[in-house]
């Protein structure tokens, strides 16, 4: 079960974190991976790292905010390589400036633009890229990956990020419907507190939270990573327009 031989993976923000293990688990299971990063030497060495364990993986470095750049770069992927089966809109946070929690009532319009550029905006520009092919072949997966503050309201500053997540758990959902007779599902999966440090960052005061967790730890890249297995395989062609929550019970649904 959960077998993806055959099929070609299109991961965002795949040089580290989250992304990075998305794409192992993907190619261990048998998924041609392309590893999407802005960082080309973050993307090389996940591909790196799958091809080392024995699977295929290449690097497609471009921006999701850049339309044109990412129908360029699927294009060149599917010359090469494969179509695009699995599309997984990983990039996400704060952009390419990082996240900065801040109130609503402290940002300025300025703000808004690249939380909805990568968070939304982005999510549609590779699922444009994608999902034309998919729909033509009869078959494909497009999973985004979201988050708790999409879904459930939170105090500490994350009001732009939860917003443009929300548009893109909504997105989804109406995509799903357009697709569902064309063999091409679309789901959310809502992630709950994750560990920082795969992605480079601190553990700081998100370890004070992980106590809050019911199962007592924060999320890693692999609870990530299987549940895209399991949305991207045939055993999943029954599950569209949901949304996942994965986050250790913090919320249920």
């Amino acid at each position: 079960m959960f077998a993806l031989d055959g099929r070609a993976a299109l991961v965002t923000g795949a040089g580290q974190g989250v992304g990075a293990g998305i794409a192992r688990l993907l190619a261990a299971q048998g998924a041609i991976v392309a590893v999407n990063d802005l960082d080309g030497e973050r993307a090389e060495a996940t591909a790196a790292e799958i091809r080392a364990a024995g699977g295929r993986a290449y690097p497609s470095v471009f921006d999701v905010t850049d339309h044109p750049g990412a129908s360029s770069a699927v294009r060149t992927f599917e010359r090469a390589v494969a179509p695009i089966d699995i599309l997984v809109n990983n990039a996400g946070n704060g952009g390419a400036e990082g996240f900065r929690p801040a109130r609503f009532r402290e940002t300025v319009p300025e703000d808004w633009q690249r939380f909805a550029d990568v968070n939304l905006f982005g999510v549609m520009a590779c699922t444009k890229a994608v999902v034309d092919g998919m729909c033509v072949r009869r078959f494909g997966r497009v999973i985004t990956i979201a988050s708790a503050a999409g879904v459930v309201g939170q105090s500490f500053g994350i009001s732009l990020y939860g917003a443009a997540k929300g548009g893109a758990i909504s997105f989804m959902r109406h995509l799903a419907m357009e697709t569902a007779r064309d063999g091409v599902t679309a789901n959310t999966i809502a992630l709950g507190l994750m560990d920082p440090r795969p992605s480079g960052r601190e553990l700081a005061h998100t370890a004070e939270q992980a106590k809050h967790i019911p199962v007592g730890r924060l999320g890693s890249p692999e609870d990530a990573g299987a549940a895209c297995v399991f949305l991207a395989s045939d055993e999943a062609a029954w599950i569209t327009g949901q949304t996942l929550q994965v986050n250790g019970g913090s919320s249920t649904s």
